[in-house]
């Protein structure tokens, strides 16, 4: 875990009230809600044919409410609704973490449902004045409407607490929630959260204002079926961790100091996770392309990117560090494997080798080339 993740929970926790009961909290919520629907609810009388609209229209604007306050007042800060950015982006997003979206006992609802109070604000304030307003047209239609925005706040903490839920629960097996936990997952990502997936129930508007963004979780299956090659070496460079990291991570530096690397397309600087690009390479003998996706960037100790290529490849790459006195002590592991198994045949009789003196010579290279980009660095500084 992220240490900076691993300290904000830490004070998170320990700023919550001793007498804080996340069960009451929920019950409380789940309660008040169901109740307040059927009271709006208790209002309707053989409904007609027409009126049944009212259903999907009401979820449909609370659909777009939702997607506009997450996306405009969540991650943006408004001065009239700094609580809720604060509450959200502030500790939301500080406690919840890419690759470390669970919590781990129902104390943490307190980070994930909305201050009991706020049910109560919705319903007064929000709620009861629609119901009255379209009351004096239709009150058919005006309980319908009233019930189903209620309905949708509930349903929202509902799906919300699901997408933070332990991986081997059973509701994370349910299709609709698995989809929208893996979209708030990538939501979740530091530099997607202001741009992407701010629908937490149905992706709907996500779709129609295109803020969509899906990507599929890839187990790389072939992977626990055959064993892979691993590899890994080490160098001393001279320079602080981080600095030595995220030159070592600018991955469009690579082909100056990687002799496998001939040619990258991607952004400049560090990259973080969810970050894409691609390479042309020479490893082994043999020309091929690879097409990465970072995975992790923790500055200064760890950055981790998989990647898919030609011949059935595929790999991950791991750059670690570790202050070893005025320097930093560098690791560089690498696993692959080929999915063929002539291309395998090839990498036990020969690539295997050839790709190890490579990765070998890359090494020397990097501490070259680092401690010159960093002293040059520290004059222009």
């Amino acid at each position: 875990m992220r240490q900076t993740t691993e300290a904000f929970r830490s004070r998170y926790r320990a700023n919550v009230h001793p007498r804080y009961n996340p069960w009451l909290h929920g019950t409380f919520v789940l309660l008040f809600g169901l109740g307040a629907i059927a009271a709006f609810w208790s209002t309707v009388h053989r409904v007609q044919p027409l009126e049944w609209l009212a259903v999907p229209l009401a979820l449909l604007f609370f659909n777009l409410g939702v997607y506009m306050v997450h996306r405009h007042l969540g991650h943006h800060k408004k001065s009239f609704a700094r609580m809720f950015y604060s509450r959200h982006a502030g500790d939301h997003h500080s406690f919840f973490a890419p690759g470390h979206m669970t919590y781990d006992s129902a104390r943490d609802w307190r980070v994930i449902l909305f201050p009991a109070w706020l049910i109560v604000l919705h319903t007064l304030v929000i709620t009861l004045p629609v119901w009255w307003l379209l009351g004096q047209l239709d009150g058919n239609v005006a309980g319908l409407v009233a019930g189903c925005l209620v309905l949708g706040y509930l349903t929202y903490e509902v799906f919300h607490t699901c997408e933070h839920l332990p991986p081997h629960n059973r509701l994370t097996r349910l299709p609709w929630i698995r989809q929208m936990r893996r979209l708030h997952e990538l939501h979740h990502r530091r530099e997607m959260m202001q741009e992407r997936n701010f629908n937490i129930v149905f992706p709907l508007m996500d779709y129609l204002f295109g803020t969509l963004y899906w990507e599929p979780e890839q187990a790389t299956p072939c992977l626990s079926r055959t064993p892979m090659t691993r590899m890994q070496h080490q160098i001393e460079i001279a320079g602080h961790p981080i600095d030595v990291l995220a030159y070592a991570s600018t991955v469009t530096l690579w082909p100056q100091w990687h002799p496998s690397s001939l040619k990258i397309n991607g952004q400049k600087g560090p990259l973080h996770a969810g970050a894409r690009f691609e390479e042309d390479i020479r490893a082994g003998g043999r020309d091929g392309h690879l097409s990465w996706v970072v995975d992790e960037y923790l500055p200064g100790r760890r950055w981790r990117a998989r990647a898919f290529g030609d011949h059935g490849l595929s790999l991950e790459l791991t750059y670690e560090c570790q202050a070893q006195g005025d320097g930093t002590q560098f690791v560089r592991t690498l696993e692959y494997q080929f999915s063929g198994v002539g291309m395998r045949i090839a990498n036990t009789l020969l690539l295997r080798r050839r790709i190890d003196h490579e990765s070998a010579e890359s090494m020397l290279a990097l501490r070259e080339m680092a401690q010159k980009h960093l002293k040059q660095a520290g004059a222009n500084a």
